[in-house]
């Protein structure tokens, strides 16, 4: 188990208990029934950095902003798309990003590199990716062999056993089912695959908000120490590493 006394330091803003919204539950990012995942531990890790304790809540993503602008919550992981600075928002240091990928098996030999190469192809992909990455699935999202599904958990098996020709999910949520599947399933081995980066993560999509801009500032010195030390790698490691 990681030590947050390990990150300790003095300085900045008075020490304060920090009510943060999450989304309600993204494995292994968010795991809401134990507070826990890479996304609030390693935002619980910056901001212990200078004494600041996380009492994380979790609420469906369209209420996230909602909380913030209504008061109810110091702070927030992402503004979900609406700029939050009106409403005395403080942005701050992205603490992960999620990363897309398409996902085929090696052995089938596709290249995609433009959005005609998934044409034909059957496609599984997370709940709204037509809608975040239009150019590339809008004019999928109504063939039958496109499906959104919200259960990831299901992508690495049905991608093995060629359900599905393409899976888009981010890496490390794919690497954390696809180990989960394995352990479950000792006898399980998952086919080699290729990796087809499509698209490069925006930083800004990932930035939380905080109502006081000095516990925001004593946040992104927390984040920037982790990082020196490999100390949020660490934390990716956990979940992702046999």
């Amino acid at each position: 188990m990681l030590s947050l006394s390990l990150v300790l330091a003095s300085g900045g803003a008075a020490a304060v208990d920090i009510s943060m919204a999450f989304g309600d539950n993204l494995p292994p990012y968010i795991l809401s029934a134990s507070d826990a995942g890479i996304e609030v531990e390693i935002v619980r890790a910056a901001l212990a950095y200078r004494g600041h304790v996380l009492r994380a809540q979790f609420l469906p993503m369209g209420r996230i902003p909602v909380a913030f602008i209504a008061g109810k919550v110091d702070a927030i992981m992402m503004d979900v798309g609406i700029n939050m600075a009106p409403h005395g928002g403080y942005y701050a240091m992205p603490p992960v990003l999620y990363d897309n990928v398409f996902y085929t098996l090696k052995s089938h030999h596709l290249s995609i590199s433009k959005p005609e190469d998934l044409k034909g192809h059957s496609i599984m992909a997370f709940v709204g990716a037509a809608q975040r990455y239009p150019e590339w699935l809008g004019g999928l999202s109504h063939v039958p062999g496109y499906s959104e599904r919200n259960k990831q958990a299901v992508q690495p098996l049905l991608l093995a056993l060629g359900r599905y020709e393409v899976v888009l999910s981010d890496r490390a949520i794919f690497r954390y089912y696809t180990l989960l599947y394995q352990r479950a399933n000792p006898g399980f081995v998952m086919p080699a695959l290729d990796e087809h980066v499509f698209t490069r993560a925006n930083p800004n999509d990932y930035r939380p908000v905080f109502r006081d801009a000095s516990v925001r500032d004593d946040f992104n010195a927390g984040l920037t120490y982790l990082h020196k030390i490999g100390f949020d790698r660490a934390i990716y490691d956990r979940y992702l590493k046999n």
